[in-house]
């Protein structure tokens, strides 16, 4: 099930329950415990950043600090987490997580980690956070290495995909 679709039900379960609530005072389920502590809260509505739907973590779970530091994809580690806009990223270090911290918008992977190609033609795509390119100091995802070789070596893709983001990101279901 997409995480757009288990928000959609969670929000109308929550609905139902909050209207019982209110009409039933004191049933059972009144007093039922909520989220287990220590969760992120609930991504919000005009939440854009891609996350995997499994975890729920940015990037699937690699450091967006390692790309430029290793040139490489990097697994983060569970011991370096950080909650930024409702999403969890994962660091392989607390240097690289402060890094992230104190320049979020430098390190988030352009057009919210959705494939860049893809955008350029005017579409949301998941990326594989293992395919990648950093053009001008930004950290661009991919979903397959063609995507990626044809992105890199045609300049004008990456202007059309600035110019159709704002559309794209308007059509990605939250």
């Amino acid at each position: 099930m997409k995480a757009a679709t288990r928000q959609q039900r969670l929000a109308m379960a929550l609905c139902v329950l909050s209207a019982l609530a209110v009409a039933l005072p004191g049933a059972v389920f009144a007093d039922t415990p909520g989220l287990p502590a220590g969760l992120p809260e609930l991504p919000s509505l005009g939440e854009s950043m891609q996350r995997d739907i499994h975890s729920g973590l940015a990037l699937s779970g690699y450091d967006p600090i390692a790309y430029r530091l290793e040139k490489r994809a990097v697994a983060g580690q569970s011991d370096y987490e950080l909650v930024h806009r409702g999403v969890v990223w994962r660091f392989v270090s607390a240097a690289n997580r402060e890094a992230f911290r104190d320049a979020p918008d430098v390190y988030e992977p352009a057009f919210a980690g959705f494939d860049a190609s893809a955008v350029a033609d005017g579409r949301a795509v998941d990326s594989d956070p293992r395919q990648f390119a950093i053009i001008d100091s930004r950290l661009f995802l991919f979903r397959t290495p063609e995507n990626r070789r044809r992105f890199v070596e045609d300049a004008i893709l990456l202007q059309m995909a600035e110019g159709n983001w704002r559309s794209v990101a308007q059509s990605i279901a939250r």
